[in-house]
């Protein structure tokens, strides 16, 4: 059977976003796991929080459309929000609403996606005919870091990483899902987790900014 992001392996990862780990993301509700939800409620408490947002949101996945600057017809109906060739943020659903952009992970997660990289491929490694832009990747990371204030995320690997990130870090598997794991200035892609660490600290650059 497919691992899915159900209850128990999502609270999992807020666990671990919030610093309390609770063993392998793994969809197991162990000793570890209700330790390490205890003391997020408690570390919680303490700041006047909830252990998340009543809304729901816990996480922003990164992705790219596979196409080009502009928004394409699927890209519309896939994504949360949509980056433009030109940096614009285009938002298409409301954060809380459920979409279809991240196989058997979708519940609480943000879809925040690039137009860029159509006729891009993996191996050997091609741009296409839009590779991402540093504006795109600077807008992501800003859009990421307002969303991340709004609905008390934190930037960590279990809650705000890129659609190559999920299957290793969440344990969800995915069909050979390689955005993000190139940048722009970079020869080729890389190991996804390294790549979201790169992203991961330009949204907390844009955090010590709001």
């Amino acid at each position: 059977m497919t691992a899915v992001m159900n209850a128990v392996r999502a609270r999992q990862a807020r666990c671990a976003a919030l610093g309390f780990w609770p063993g392998p993301i793994d969809g197991i509700d162990g000793n570890r796991t209700r330790a390490a939800y205890a003391a997020a409620l408690t570390a919680q408490k303490t700041r006047g929080l909830l252990f998340q947002h009543p809304s729901g949101v816990t996480r922003v996945h990164w992705h790219w459309a596979a196409s080009g600057y502009a928004a394409s017809t699927e890209a519309t109906a896939a994504y949360h929000a949509l980056i433009l060739g030109d940096g614009e943020v285009r938002w298409l659903a409301d954060p809380a609403a459920q979409r279809a952009h991240t196989q058997g992970a979708n519940g609480g997660a943000i879809g925040l996606s690039i137009c860029a990289m159509a006729g891009a491929n993996e191996r050997p490694f091609v741009w296409g005919r839009a590779p991402i832009r540093p504006v795109q990747v600077s807008a992501l990371a800003r859009e990421t870091a307002r969303l991340c204030r709004l609905y008390d995320i934190p930037v960590s690997r279990w809650s705000t990483l890129s659609h190559a990130e999920i299957q290793p870090s969440l344990g969800v598997v995915q069909k050979n899902k390689w955005d993000i794991t190139v940048l722009p200035g970079m020869a080729g892609p890389a190991d996804p987790i390294s790549v979201g660490d790169r992203l991961r600290d330009l949204v907390s650059r844009e955090l010590s900014t709001l």
